[in-house]
């Protein structure tokens, strides 16, 4: 897998976190010299928090041709840490970010706009629905679906399994 992907997926999770309140991708350069070579790296993302603190994302992308640079560059950006809280990301769970992706396509509020039909899906899905059968019992499936999606990634209707098997439209909810 390239860093592009795990990049991608990196940022999505932070999107979903409802502890972040901002992004910034590649926020800014550390320079440094390792013996005589000048070296810089910047970091994949800066991320605050609602409570004011800020965490510094390195995506890691696994085997890299070349380790023993992307090890200095992990430590560099370690030395920053102090009160950042510098994570090293790794590869994310396959089926989680594959659900993730799918429901951060309705992530933006014009999706679950529609007062009434959150209303009458928040209705429905009190009690646990296949997502199909859910949304056919609040109305029409193709007006439905988008704000299901949306409620969904906003945790506002909680979903069982994202981790263990990929959403279709037998997939449950909590």
């Amino acid at each position: 897998m390239t860093g592009q992907p795990l990049e991608r997926d990196r940022l999505i999770l932070l999107d979903f976190a409802p502890e972040v309140v901002g992004i910034a991708s590649q926020p800014f350069w550390l320079h440094w010299r390792d013996e005589e070579e000048k070296r810089r790296h910047a970091p994949d993302y800066f991320a605050r928090l609602a409570d004011g603190r800020a965490r510094v994302v390195d995506v890691r992308r696994g085997r890299c041709r070349r380790a023993d640079r992307a090890g200095v560059r992990r430590d560099r950006t370690g030395l920053l840490g102090g009160g950042l809280g510098v994570r090293h990301a790794g590869v994310p769970d396959p089926v989680f970010m594959a659900n993730l992706r799918w429901l951060a396509r309705y992530r933006h509020g014009r999706c679950g706009r529609e007062a009434d039909v959150v209303e009458r899906l928040m209705e429905v899905f009190r009690q646990p629905h296949g997502l199909r059968e859910g949304a056919e019992e609040a109305g029409d499936v193709l007006r439905v679906l988008p704000a299901l999606f949306h409620l969904l990634w906003s945790e506002k209707i909680t979903k069982a399994g994202l981790e263990a098997i990929p959403l279709d439209h037998n997939s449950e909810s909590s």
